[in-house]
């Protein structure tokens, strides 16, 4: 299937089909200058993917950068080294590079797309669940700091997204669990039937039903393309609530060093949790909707409790991340907070004072 991301001039497609990796050389011929496509993915991915995806390209010859696995490459380091092998390989504005990856690739990669020679193309070929249903559409890039999670970056859309669901079958149990939870998320954002059909079908998309997994991504994709398409940049407010879970999050990656000690989907799970349950100690939410979430992210194998995590720092440290989070605005840190399953709105005025405290009886 075809969801198409519309964004005027800047529009694109996102193609969504098991075995698409078969026609990859038909789909990406139109940016292969001279027959040749610079391709940034890591070692994890192309060992497993990558013979697959060039016998696709057919005659188009594949340049890869393979880098090291991690958000440790996510850096300034990470991306100095890889522009200056861009740069090597006469990269020039008119080319695409092909982002072959998970989200860590992807924000990486498209990022130096974003600033080689103040913009070339990219197309994104993301290879892991949290990438195909989240960071491969909408445009964010970035790498990250030392005072917190992607603070550096720019909106650059890709000219293309092809998502083949048959590649997940090589991917870790861990880091498709981690990527289920974003797919949660889009139904506790604002569909609350989708988070019920997760319930009923998410032990199967995690099991291996192909069909269970193409149908959460393409509907997690299309409810992210309506979203980016309303508010491409974050002006309006509602692209914010796919942070659902992230400003807990980032803080515990902050705490974990962005390591494997935690997963980025691992961290938006337990993040959402502490949203849910903030919610309803503020009076905002149905306890019973929060455990109902905790519940089926729990079955997941998901953490939901900071213990699960290995979180140990009290609040107090956890929330002083927190004031680094990208989004703050005037000095206040937005939170996406919800009313209930499917009903996620935006608070801007969290008193980080209220968070400490809430995080240490969370502890």
């Amino acid at each position: 299937m075809k969801v198409p991301v519309a964004l005027g001039a800047r529009s694109y497609d996102v193609r969504i089909e098991p075995g698409l990796f078969a026609q990859a050389g038909a789909l990406l011929a139109p940016y292969a200058r001279g027959g040749r496509l610079v391709v940034v993915t890591d070692e994890n991915v192309w060992a497993a993917q990558g013979a697959a995806f060039t016998a696709g390209l057919g005659d188009i010859a594949a340049v890869p950068i393979v880098l090291a696995p991690g958000e440790a490459s996510k850096s300034w380091v990470g991306l100095s080294a890889l522009v200056d092998r861009l740069l090597a390989l006469e990269v020039e504005r008119t080319d695409h590079v092909v982002a072959f990856g998970g989200g860590v690739i992807g924000d990486l990669a498209g990022f130096a797309a974003a600033i080689l020679k103040r913009g070339c193309g990219f197309v994104q070929v993301p290879t892991s669940l949290l990438a195909q249903v989240d960071s491969s559409v909408g445009g964010k890039t970035g790498i990250n700091a030392g005072a917190g999670k992607n603070l550096v970056g720019a909106f650059h859309q890709p000219a293309l997204v092809l998502i083949d669901p048959a590649c997940l079958a090589t991917l870790p149990a861990r880091e498709l669990r981690a990527g289920y939870a974003e797919v949660v998320k889009y139904g506790l954002i604002g569909d609350p039937g989708f988070f019920a059909w997760c319930e009923a079908n998410g032990a199967a998309l995690l099991a291996g039903d192909l069909a269970a997994r193409t149908h959460a991504i393409a509907r997690s994709v299309a409810a992210k393309a309506a979203i980016v398409a309303d508010d491409e940049t974050e002006t309006s407010g509602r692209r914010a609530l796919l942070n659902l879970g992230h400003t807990f999050g980032h803080a515990l990656e902050a705490e974990t060093g962005f390591s494997s000690r935690l997963l980025h989907g691992e961290a938006v799970a337990l993040g959402m949790v502490l949203a849910f349950r903030f919610s309803a100690a503020r009076g905002l939410c149905p306890p019973d909707e929060a455990e109902r979430v905790a519940a089926h992210l729990a079955s997941a194998g998901l953490p939901t409790r900071l213990a699960d995590a290995g979180i140990a720092a009290d609040g107090a440290r956890l929330a002083a991340h927190m004031r680094h989070d990208k989004k703050a605005a005037a000095g206040r840190v937005p939170f996406i907070l919800a009313r209930g399953i499917g009903a996620a709105f935006v608070d801007r005025d969290v008193d980080l004072a209220d968070v400490a405290a809430f995080l240490d009886e969370a502890r």
